[in-house]
């Protein structure tokens, strides 16, 4: 078996972005169960990071403030999906007779665990583009997207981390590029909601899909259309946990333009005029609820060169 490549010796430095669905749409399920979405989505500065060295053996290490609330198995026994986007990427690059050198992965846990902002579906994707840095090596894109599908519907999308429009399971990506950056906070109780119960409390199953996004990056045009859409999962999540009405309502009292819950939650967003402003509703938020997740981020422009 050849080598990859020379193994970059300093390391690799990846960022795993929070993914924001700022509206989600369930417009049908296949027949394996599998519900079909549309959704719009957009990643933040603020998420995860990680952090890839050549190593003797195989090793993982977590930090940051949610670090602890995983474990930290090498072995990727534990269902971690960075261990598992790390040994599917090995094993396709092995398939094509390319050797893999042992890595030590630092993972700096700073997103909620279980949140509906792809913390673990971030991390992976991350996982697949820091190993391929780290390794020097390459994989056709097609071949990439199938590990990330069967990583989680949601990694194709992190795979990019751009602004988008997903439909499918999540693994039809059209990029977004006319979508501007939106000033953010990112709101959650640190209380977990069980996704599989809030699609069986789903009532409607069948909606329309989601109108066509604003052709400019014109952030004014781009919140009132927004604001015409809705994720149809937060109507059960809120439901199955009140917290999630109570952190929606203090968002849009802290003056946010659009309140929204992310994903199946437990995660909402507020989106301000400007950093500064949501910078001083993290600081009014907190102190309202100090031992709650507000985080004052930006959204990734869209790319339209």
């Amino acid at each position: 078996m050849s080598p990859a490549g020379p193994v970059i010796s300093a390391g690799v430095v990846e960022a795993a972005p929070a993914k924001i669905n700022l509206a989600l749409h369930v417009t049908g399920r296949r027949d394996d169960g599998y519900h079909l979405l549309d959704s719009i989505v957009t990643f933040t500065e603020a998420g995860d990071r990680l952090t890839f060295a050549a190593a003797s053996e195989d090793g993982l290490s977590l930090s940051g403030r949610f670090g602890s609330v995983l474990a930290a198995d090498p072995k990727g026994t534990d269902d971690n999906l960075v261990t598992k986007a790390r040994d599917l990427l090995r094993e396709a690059l092995h398939h094509r007779g390319l050797d893999t050198l042992p890595v030590e992965i630092t993972l700096e846990k700073n997103l909620p665990i279980a949140s509906g902002i792809g913390g673990g579906s971030a991390d992976a994707a991350a996982t697949l583009r820091g190993l391929l840095r780290l390794w020097n090596a390459d994989l056709p894109a097609s071949e990439l997207a199938a590990i990330a599908l069967r990583l989680g519907a949601d990694v194709p999308m992190c795979l990019a981390s751009r602004p988008l429009r997903a439909s499918g399971i999540g693994e039809a990506i059209t990029p977004l590029p006319a979508m501007p950056s939106f000033a953010m906070v990112l709101a959650n109780p640190l209380k977990a909601v069980s996704t599989p119960e809030v699609f069986r409390r789903l009532e409607n199953k069948d909606n329309p899909p989601i109108s066509s996004p604003p052709p400019v990056a014109d952030r004014e045009a781009w919140v009132a259309w927004l604001s015409t859409l809705r994720n149809d999962l937060e109507a059960p999540a809120r439901a199955l946990l009140p917290e999630i009405g109570r952190v929606c309502d203090m968002l849009a009292d802290s003056g946010a333009d659009l309140v929204r819950m992310s994903g199946s939650g437990a995660t909402c967003f507020g989106l301000y005029g400007d950093y500064a402003a949501a910078e001083a509703a993290v600081s009014h938020l907190s102190r309202q609820q100090s031992r709650w997740y507000f985080q004052a981020t930006r959204t990734i422009a869209g790319e339209t060169s």
